[in-house]
């Protein structure tokens, strides 16, 4: 059985974290923080979320390269890596919109 909820399939749990982690990775290589958008949200929202598409895309890409290889483990490895992304993605969207809606102190100067 490729994939099971259940526990019966050994290496599933281990492959949805590497898909999860993997994802988490991706985006941060791309861009700074959620917080860090809050923060500079008015000068910097739209690349930081520029950025974290374009980090979405690079790990969606790198996971869809690895269930090339590792058919056993790919619906984990989507799972994993979905479920980053969305959380992820989330976490961005809010930081913008709560930078955008109450802005403090910067800590960039321009």
């Amino acid at each position: 059985m490729p994939f099971a909820l259940n526990g019966d399939s050994a290496g599933n749990g281990i492959a949805f974290v590497i898909g999860a982690a993997s994802m988490a990775e991706f985006v941060a290589k791309a861009c700074s923080s959620p917080q860090t958008v809050e923060i500079n949200a008015k000068k910097r929202a739209p690349t930081m979320m520029k950025w974290v598409n374009v980090g979405i895309a690079e790990g969606a890409l790198l996971i869809g390269v690895t269930i090339f290889f590792d058919k056993k483990y790919s619906m984990p490895l989507i799972l994993g890596a979905l479920a980053e992304a969305v959380i992820t993605y989330a976490e961005y969207v809010h930081g913008r919109n709560a930078g955008l809606r109450q802005p403090g102190p910067p800590t960039e100067e321009y």
